[in-house]
Order: C-alpha cells, then sequence, then structure tokens
C-alpha cells in the first residue's frame, strides 16, 4: 500500500488562485519535472494524467523532455538486445 504526504494550504490561497486541488497537484508536479526534481512517469502519476496527456499538457508549456544522450544511447542498447 504506496504511502502519500499531505500538504496543507489555507482555502484562501486555493480561492485567491482559482484551483481545484487537482489543478494545484498538476501545476506542482509539472513545476517539479520542469527542474529535474522528479522524472516524467512520476510526474505523470503525480499529476493523474495518462502518458499521453502529460506529453501534451508538457508540450503546450513548451517544457522539453529530459531525455539525454546517455539515455539515447542506453535505449540502443536495448534495442540492440531485444533484436
Amino acid at each position: 500500500m504506496p504511502s502519500t504526504m499531505s500538504i496543507e494550504i489555507p482555502y484562501e490561497i486555493a480561492h485567491a488562485a482559482k484551483m481545484t486541488p487537482e489543478e494545484m497537484r498538476r501545476e506542482l508536479a509539472i513545476h517539479l519535472f520542469s527542474i529535474h526534481k522528479l522524472s516524467f512517469g512520476k510526474a505523470r502519476e503525480m499529476a493523474g494524467m495518462t502518458v499521453c496527456s502529460f506529453q501534451q499538457l508538457l508540450g503546450s508549456r513548451e517544457i522539453s523532455p529530459h531525455y539525454d544522450i546517455a539515455e539515447y544511447d542506453e535505449d540502443l542498447t536495448t534495442l540492440s538486445k531485444l533484436g
């Protein structure tokens, strides 16, 4: 059973931001991904979105995926092994 962490946000702050708890969670996930604190998978999971929807959302915000040469080389090696 996964454990969770709660963050208390005063109602006045949420009201001023005009955001639901789900929207706040999504924005936090996007921010943490953009500053390289969460992987794509964990950020997507936190946002509660599908892979495609989260990719589209990041694209609409002009946030590029974190995919470097080392990951590319690792993927090529894996593909080679798979045939």
